[in-house]
């Protein structure tokens, strides 16, 4: 069986350079192109073909369709909504560049495998949630913020693309929140505080998926896709309050109300530049995901539980460098 011929969007981002890296280097590919507006670093020269484009450019079509791939990572989407970045650019990064993606792929004769590179934020943060969210799940909480609504409709455009595609299979990872030494996401940064901001009465249930483990589950996606949605975590859920002993650090509950005034005030003492309403959600309720699927049918197994994923942002003394 011929190796197979992989494209990534987003290939110099955290995610994207380092998949290319692991699939460049498995014997199962032949092939791995990268999409980006910037180019990768120099660990990735030579040893993938890098196509500078943007996903909301018109000529996407025709460069995709050039580099003729089986499987497409779509990797191009943004994991966390951050304060000072608009809800309309992340409506088109998200969508509307997945929208284009899957236009261009329409075009795609060899195409086998769709993989997208989601998030468990569609699921939201509930005080009435479950202790564990099924993939089956995600359409009965309401969408309460913009960037919910926006993971919503990019997962729809996929579930409509694999309906014109029967043959196609198409691989949705939700991802719960992603930690890691020198990765740059609103929940690394709240680990890394001296003092973590909490919302006073609440104990949320926290379940992170360390960096690593995200890329091997890219990797393994890639290769074995699944139809449909998976969840993807370390399978232990901890209360906020037991992981911040266990660590030793410091809570400062806040009431609700203030939670995010507070935070954007004392942004350029805390580093967090503010707070969205997801992650003040996420603070005041957390989340948990059933991973069943991400075993059992996925084949996939993390390697670090949610404390050790904790654990190895906290023992790391380098600032943060990769955004998300």
């Amino acid at each position: 069986m011929a190796g197979r011929r992989i494209l990534i969007t987003g290939v110099s981002n955290f995610w994207g350079a380092r998949l290319a890296a692991r699939l460049a280097a498995d014997p199962a590919v032949a092939h791995v192109t990268g999409v980006d507006t910037r180019p990768p670093g120099p660990a990735l020269a030579g040893r993938i073909d890098f196509l500078e484009a943007d996903l909301l450019d018109a000529t996407l079509g025709p460069l995709i369709r050039a580099a003729a791939p089986d499987v497409v990572v779509h990797n191009d989407i943004v994991q966390f909504p951050e304060p000072g970045r608009s809800a309309g650019r992340l409506h088109e990064l998200n969508v509307i560049g997945t929208l284009q993606l899957l236009t261009a792929c329409d075009a795609l004769p060899a195409l086998q495998a769709v993989v997208v590179r989601g998030s468990a934020s569609i699921y939201g943060s509930e005080a009435s949630a479950p202790a564990f969210f099924t993939e089956a799940m995600a359409r009965r909480y309401p969408l309460r913020t913009r960037f919910q609504r926006d993971v919503g409709e990019l997962e729809n455009l996929v579930e409509a693309f694999e309906r014109r595609h029967p043959r196609v299979t198409c691989t949705m990872l939700r991802l719960q929140p992603v930690v890691g030494p020198g990765l740059d996401t609103p929940v690394t940064r709240l680990m890394r505080l001296p003092v973590v901001p909490t919302v006073l009465g609440f104990d949320p249930r926290v379940q992170l998926l360390d960096a690593g483990d995200s890329v091997a589950a890219l990797h393994r996606a890639a290769l074995h896709p699944v139809r449909g949605a998976v969840n993807v975590s370390a399978p232990d859920v901890v209360s906020l309050r037991r992981a911040l002993h266990r660590f030793g650090r410091p809570a400062m509950p806040i009431a609700h109300p203030l939670y995010a005034p507070v935070i954007s005030a004392t942004r350029s003492l805390s580093g967090l530049r503010g707070v969205t309403p997801d992650i003040v959600q996420y603070v005041r309720y957390g989340r948990g995901v059933d991973t069943t699927r991400m075993r059992d049918e996925l084949g996939f197994a993390p390697r670090l539980s949610t404390l050790q994923a904790i654990e190895r942002v906290l023992a790391d003394g380098e600032r943060p460098k990769a955004a998300a």
